[in-house]
């Protein structure tokens, strides 16, 4: 009697698929990141448009891919609807830049930023230059990315025993991490809306300002006009921190052959997942707007806004409960993440782009070698602290992506007619189109006024085109 090959079994509803939307979206990003997007335009008005913009672009993109995972209801997403527009080799260079740094350094960044707030309970996982254990080379390496690494292997083995478990997990914990980011909005207007706070900050709302702290004797904050072009470039390198927030939101479509029905239920837990995270995302800020004077936004210690509003609606133990709100969303984020990236390799490998072992399903019916391939090279991304730089630099590079997926529609209607539409586009063409024109702009503004946040990934990417000929070469052997 011959062994059944295994193959991914269709065990992922609606309400799962929603929950790893939104669950690989929220991280620590909408706890932190305003505090820089308020240094940058200066302005309660610009804070809530940057917001709404990514918003807007995020949710745009999320009903255009509706229309592509419809068509290709299969693991591997993104990296298969490029190569089916364009060619494998832009496959590939997409795959490659997702398995050297988007997923992987997402992964990284988000298991220390577990860590880091699990210091306010374990003061040993402070990466303070008195907490360092030895040196490796040129990195410090710290009790905390040792913990970081651990949660890793913990959600990479929990995956390697088939999808019920990370499907378990990412439901309970993106349950907890809305309702508590719901509950923490909610107490914020209720118990601790200022309206002298609210009125000061939007007194001169869309008057576009950078902050800088002072030194020394002169701390008041440096207020400086944004005149011109310049306001273009600040709203750039605003949406930098809003993006990265609100990324991986298609990590979904990685794991099409996992999902019952997954031509109608891709399209829809997009939808609701991005506008649930859009929805939470503006309201939080709006919370912070009405509890806190808006150098204390820009300014917030190490810039946990989060934190320093907590503090004001629930007082002492306002650090301890946002600690906790972001130990549980950073748990489910990466649980989702490393679910879900693993296929893009697997179907990689299936193409002969990947490590052949990664093409493989273990008899739990998930692709194992791929999971541990993605573990390592999270961890040594943690152990090597460069994942941040990495991660700021690749928005760049993961919004081109974006363009030239959403693209791909055009392309494929007139290429593919034949091919069945089950779900098409919303808005199409025009809002593909005004995503597309958003997506380019942003990546223009960045090249002229924040080059540091584009070549790097640009380089990272264009490494993959030597590597492309050497998989197609090895792969006729």
């Amino acid at each position: 009697m011959s062994e059944t090959t295994p193959s991914f079994k269709p065990t992922l509803g609606l309400l799962d698929a929603t929950m790893i939307v939104a669950g690989s979206m929220i991280g620590s990003g909408i706890f932190i990141v305003s505090a820089d997007i308020t240094r940058n335009v200066g302005s309660a008005g610009w804070l809530i448009v940057v917001w709404l913009l990514t918003g807007f672009m995020t949710l745009t993109a999320a009903l255009s891919y509706g229309e592509l995972s419809a068509m290709f209801p299969k693991a591997g997403g993104q990296y298969v609807y490029l190569k089916e527009s364009y060619n494998k080799l832009t496959g590939f260079l997409y795959g490659w830049s997702f398995f050297s740094v988007i997923q992987t350094g997402t992964i990284a960044a988000v298991g220390v930023a577990f860590c880091k707030f699990a210091a306010y309970f374990i003061p040993a996982l402070e990466m303070n230059e008195a907490d360092v254990l030895f040196l490796l080379g040129p990195f410090k390496i710290y009790p905390a990315q040792f913990v970081s690494i651990f949660i890793i292997i913990l959600l990479t083995y929990i995956n390697t025993k088939g999808v019920q478990g990370g499907k378990m997990i990412q439901t309970i914990f993106t349950v907890t991490k809305l309702l508590s980011l719901f509950g923490l909005i909610v107490f914020g207007f209720i118990l601790a809306a200022d309206a002298e706070v609210w009125n000061a900050n939007w007194s001169d709302a869309f008057t576009m300002k950078s902050m800088t702290k002072g030194t020394g004797e002169m701390s008041a904050a440096i207020i400086a006009p944004v005149l011109g072009a310049g306001a273009l470039g600040a709203i750039a390198a605003s949406m930098v921190g809003s993006i990265f927030s609100s990324d991986a939101w298609n990590n979904v479509t990685f794991i099409a052959g996992e999902i019952k029905n997954p031509q109608k239920n891709i399209g829809l837990s997009l939808f609701l997942g991005t506008l649930i995270v859009t929805l939470i995302y503006v309201s939080a800020n709006l919370m912070y707007l009405s509890v806190l004077p808006l150098d204390q936004i820009a300014f917030a210690e190490s810039d946990r806004v989060a934190v320093t509003a907590s503090n004001v609606i629930f007082g002492g133990m306002g650090t301890y409960i946002i600690a906790a709100m972001i130990m549980i969303s950073t748990f489910g984020c990466n649980n989702g993440l490393i679910l879900a990236g693993a296929r893009v390799y697997y179907t990689m490998a299936q193409d002969g782009l990947f490590f052949k072992n990664a093409g493989k399903l273990n008899k739990n019916s998930v692709p194992e070698w791929a999971l541990w391939a993605q573990c390592v090279v999270a961890s040594l991304l943690c152990l090597s602290g460069k994942y941040g730089d990495l991660l700021d630099m690749v928005s760049f590079i993961v919004v081109i992506f974006y363009v030239l997926t959403i693209a791909g529609i055009f392309i494929l209607r007139r290429k593919r007619p034949e091919l069945p539409r089950p779900y098409k586009a919303v808005g199409y063409p025009v809002l593909p189109a005004i995503y597309m024109l958003m997506g380019i702009s942003f990546c223009v503004l960045l090249i002229i006024y924040k080059p540091q946040f584009t070549w790097p990934g640009l380089i990272i990417t264009l490494l993959g085109i030597p590597l492309y000929f050497i998989a197609v070469r090895n792969a006729k052997k």
